[in-house]
């Protein structure tokens, strides 16, 4: 008898040994080390648990039980830590089985189904928790969760989102969490480039289309004007990010599969055009297997796809002017570029906030401006070049075929060498008028010689000397808004010339609004718009 209580003694001394290891590196943070030792644990338990069913008495079995459910529980917690969700939720899944209101594990689940964004299966467990309120340790941390829960639960749902706060309060601290939103939005067959993003209704400037958390960002703040330092920046900010969606893509299943719906740049015809459903949250099959992602499709995926934070249709909430980033949302991916565009990004933290820019009609494509374009044709076909496609939108097509007029060539070339600003406004102007061009037609011609007016409108001479023979200010805004949807540097100008008369009227400031609707979207109160105002109209002009 004294002989079977040795080995069994001896092996209990190991397992306890190695419980109090893994529980150290838990502590300590040390996620992967944690990993295997609770990995080797949870093998010694089943092999226990096998080898003693028949001689083991029933206390010693449900103890084993019990151990082998918190190591799953605590392996799940460290695999959560490194984002490997697809294997945490198998660990809690584990745990469950052994005992099913294992409070710890429910917590877990709750943390890794709120991180994969599905609310309501989070807000579950998290309630569940909540009601076994005698045995919580901590009943403010299980409440905290269940509001964030029910607050992102209610975003997901409505698309309603309100940044004014965090906007009055200057950026400060975290960027707000903001739930995953897909609004009336399909992907179809576009005209011109693959596949896009098309709306399904009617929607007005400032519209939320979609919001949607980066798979991963590299950023940083780029060195002075030193090209060769800013280049080698740039590098090691890209090969981080390659790196972490790599590793996404490896932890996650799901994460997978939807980045490799992304085209990789080669036979765009042949894709296939995935349905919306599949970018939900809460869609099925978010933890099935597939083959393993390779990296040169992964990186030509990125190529192809990878969005800057930087870019001419985003605006950058709470950073610093010299921060540059680069990223993955997948969703907004689908977006093609018009020179005509309808909507706008923001980036608030890891999150991409997509709104229309302008008015949006049901099965028009919705799209983004991938360069700047308050330029000519002639720079914009530049622009082009160096992204590798034709743009043949509607307003490159009518400028094509207009833009051979003399008077064009004229002014385009007065452009060039900063002629007389307010006589080519002027020209334009009296030019359109003779043309009989009506609509978003004059709004095009006026966009692509934006710095004419914006300059015009900056000088009190030309003024002065044109006011009287061009149109106001507000009426070209709302000419160029409605060709090209809301951009900050025309609001910008609206605002200068608001300032210097006096702040302008009611009627002014709600122009002023509208056009602010279009470059940050319904996201914020009127209070807060204006704050955002005071932000633009401090700017530096691009």
């Amino acid at each position: 008898m004294e002989e079977e209580k040795q080995p069994q003694m001896l092996k209990e001394e190991v397992l306890q040994q190695l419980r109090s290891k893994a529980t150290e590196l838990l502590l300590r943070e040390e996620w992967k080390e944690s990993i295997q030792v609770y990995s080797h644990l949870i093998s010694l338990y089943q092999e226990y648990l096998v080898n003693t069913q028949e001689q083991a008495d029933s206390d010693q079995i449900t103890k084993l039980q019990k151990s082998l459910c918190l190591a799953y529980s605590n392996r799940a917690e460290a695999r959560l830590r490194l984002r490997d969700y697809t294997e945490a939720i198998v660990d809690c899944d584990q745990a469950l089985g052994i005992e099913n209101a294992h409070l710890k594990t429910i917590v877990c689940k709750g943390k890794i189904l709120l991180s994969l964004n599905q609310y309501s299966n989070a807000l579950h467990c998290f309630t569940l928790a909540f009601c076994d309120i005698q045995n919580i340790g901590n009943s403010e941390s299980i409440s905290g969760y269940l509001e964030v829960c029910k607050k992102l639960e209610f975003q997901s749902r409505t698309g309603v989102f309100d940044l004014s706060d965090w906007v009055l309060n200057g950026f400060r601290g975290k960027s707000p969490e903001l739930a995953e939103y897909i609004g009336s939005v399909q992907i179809k067959k576009s005209e011109d480039c693959g596949r896009g993003l098309f709306a399904t209704k009617n929607m007005e400037a400032g519209t939320v289309l979609l919001v949607t958390k980066a798979i991963a960002t590299g950023r940083g703040i780029l060195p002075e004007p030193d090209e060769d330092s800013s280049e080698t920046a740039r590098l090691v900010m890209w090969k981080d990010f390659v790196d972490k969606v790599f590793d996404a893509s490896t932890k996650c299943s799901k994460t997978h599969r939807l980045i490799s719906t992304l085209s990789s740049g080669a036979n765009e015809e042949s894709l296939e055009v995935s349905d919306i459903r599949l970018f939900r949250p809460e869609a099925e099959g978010g933890f099935f297997m597939m083959e393993k992602p390779e990296m040169d499709r992964i990186l030509n995926i990125l190529d192809v796809n990878s969005l800057t934070e930087d870019a001419i249709s985003a605006k950058v909430l709470g950073k610093n002017g010299d921060y540059y980033g680069v990223g993955l949302w997948i969703l907004a991916s689908f977006i093609n570029h018009s020179c005509s565009p309808n909507a706008r990004r923001l980036h608030i933290g890891d999150h991409v906030l997509v709104h229309t820019s302008g008015d949006v009609k049901a099965g028009e494509e919705i799209t983004f401006a991938y360069f700047d374009v308050l330029l000519p044709l002639k720079k914009r076909r530049e622009m082009c070049k160096t992204w590798g496609f034709h743009c043949n939108c509607k307003r490159c097509r009518f400028e094509e075929v207009f833009g051979c007029r003399e008077e064009l060539k004229e002014i385009e070339l007065a452009l060039e060498f900063g002629l007389d600003n307010g006589n080519m406004v002027f020209r334009l102007e009296e030019g359109m008028r003779k043309w009989m061009l009506k609509g978003k037609e004059k709004g095009y011609l006026r966009a692509s010689f934006w710095s004419l007016y914006s300059e015009s409108f900056r000088s009190e001479k030309v003024m002065r000397k044109w006011g009287r023979r061009i149109p106001s200010m507000d009426s070209i805004a709302e000419s160029i808004n409605q060709a090209v949807g809301g951009d900050e540097r025309v609001l910008k100008v609206v605002l200068e010339v608001l300032k210097k008369n006096g702040g302008g009227g009611i009627v002014e400031m709600e122009r002023a609004m509208k056009l602010g609707r279009g470059v940050y979207g319904k996201v914020v109160k009127k209070q807060a718009l204006r704050a955002l105002f005071e932000l633009c109209s401090h700017h530096q002009s691009h």
